[in-house]
């Protein structure tokens, strides 16, 4: 299928990380970049002009970049570059604050409570955190888990978390004491991701041995394999579709403990390189898609688009009303993506193992690369791999290699539309 299908490759924007040290002086400069796959690299500078009468602290910048490049706004906190030859912009966003010490090694997942007051967060140092976003004060060291945590998610009470290890189980975690009451088994390999289903009765894990189970959280058992495969699923998302319906015979069939499953479909992200969907509550295969490389992450757009990152750098576009060719395959880079969050509208938040953070608009999946491209990019991290991101009303958390949990606190005219 790969042969049929037009990958779109999109220009990339840089900049120097610390770009706002490197311009706080007048006469200071910092690199510029424009990157297409497949052509040269081109290099240009951004240099503070140098006028007493500029304040870094007042937004009173004057910066001019060379090469074609211009600069059309800059303020404390962000810089936005343009590069009409190649018909791209980019808004650059410094961190607003960021937590260094909550882990001694890489931050490999990270969740925001839907309130926003508190994070959980888990690292390369076997921990588990839940710890207060607006000072990164630690409530709870969750202890429990005997290797790796691969992932964490709040449930939608925001008191309640669910995780899950290479020690192949999950774990249902008070973020009020700390406490866990209820810990399921059944993987025979390790837990990379889960869903939540509703308010929470049920809950779906994916795993490297290449299933996915149901769980029923109040009897702490697996109510079924709702998938399995012989090859790992690297992540999954779950979605409520209008029009997927359950029978009388299949609703006999399942458990009087499966709650809310009627009409969910869970799109499952595999190792071979699939982006797949699945009727949770049928426990039936709906759509299959052959991506150009392994599915590392996954997440829904709206209710019928999709979206697929893939260890070749690719996005993989998908309406699930005809997945037979996706929307749009979308490339900046060959570093693959690591995680996705969705902004709302049908745009996105993605994460890369060099280090990006960035964000397109609706607009370039519906033009297909046609008009100028437009993207956030949330810089911070030194070409470290960002593992995880989420997105909580107008704030973001990155969790990074370099072990620094990054904060940034967009303007509603920051988030795409």
């Amino acid at each position: 299928m790969e042969g049929n299908i037009n990958i779109f490759e999109v220009p990339r924007l840089n900049i120097q990380w610390d770009w706002k040290e490197a311009l706080r002086n007048p006469g200071g400069k910092a690199w510029i970049s424009c990157s297409r796959i497949n052509q040269p690299t081109i290099y240009g500078e951004l240099v503070r002009a140098k006028s007493i009468e500029e304040d870094v602290d007042n937004n009173t910048i004057s910066v001019e970049a060379s090469e074609g490049f211009s600069v059309q706004n800059v303020s404390k906190t962000s810089l936005t570059l343009s590069f009409p030859e190649a018909n791209c912009s980019s808004k650059f966003i410094s961190p607003s604050g960021s937590f260094q010490n909550l882990h001694s090694k890489s931050v490999r997942c990270i969740d925001i409570s839907p309130g926003g007051g508190l994070g959980v967060s888990s690292g390369d140092d076997s921990t588990l955190l839940v710890w207060e976003t607006s000072t990164g004060v630690v409530r709870h060291d969750l202890q429990g888990h005997i290797s790796d945590i691969n992932t964490c998610k709040f449930f939608p009470s925001g008191k309640v978390v669910l995780s899950g290890g290479a020690d192949l189980r999950l774990k249902i975690w008070s973020a009020e004491d700390g406490s866990c009451p209820v810990t399921l088994k059944g993987h025979t390999g390790g837990v990379v991701d889960t869903a939540i289903v509703d308010r929470g009765r049920n809950v779906l894990s994916c795993s490297r041995d290449g299933t996915v189970r149901l769980w029923d959280c109040g009897e702490a058992k697996c109510l079924a394999v709702v998938s399995s495969g012989d090859c790992p699923v690297n992540s999954c998302a779950l979605t409520q579709l209008q029009g997927m319906e359950s029978t009388p015979e299949l609703d006999n069939q399942s458990s009087e403990r499966e709650v809310g499953t009627v009409g969910k479909l869970l799109l499952l992200a595999q190792e071979d390189g699939f982006l797949e969907g699945v009727d949770v509550r049928n426990k039936e295969k709906v759509f299959q898609v052959k991506c150009s490389s392994a599915v590392n992450c996954c997440a829904f757009l709206s209710e019928h688009e999709a979206v697929g990152g893939t260890e070749d750098g690719s996005l993989w576009c998908v309406d699930v009303r005809s997945p037979s060719l996706p929307v749009g395959v979308f490339r900046r880079s060959s570093s693959s993506i690591l995680s996705l969050s969705t902004t709302g509208d049908r745009a996105f938040l993605a994460s890369s193992r060099d280090g990006a953070c960035f964000c397109w608009s609706a607009k370039l999946l519906r033009h297909g690369g046609s008009e100028e491209v437009t993207s956030w990019e949330l810089i911070g991290p030194d070409y470290d791999p960002v593992y995880s991101i989420c997105r909580s009303a107008n704030t973001v958390h990155s969790a990074c290699r370099d072990k620094a949990i990054r904060k940034y606190v967009l303007k509603k005219s920051e988030l795409p539309t």
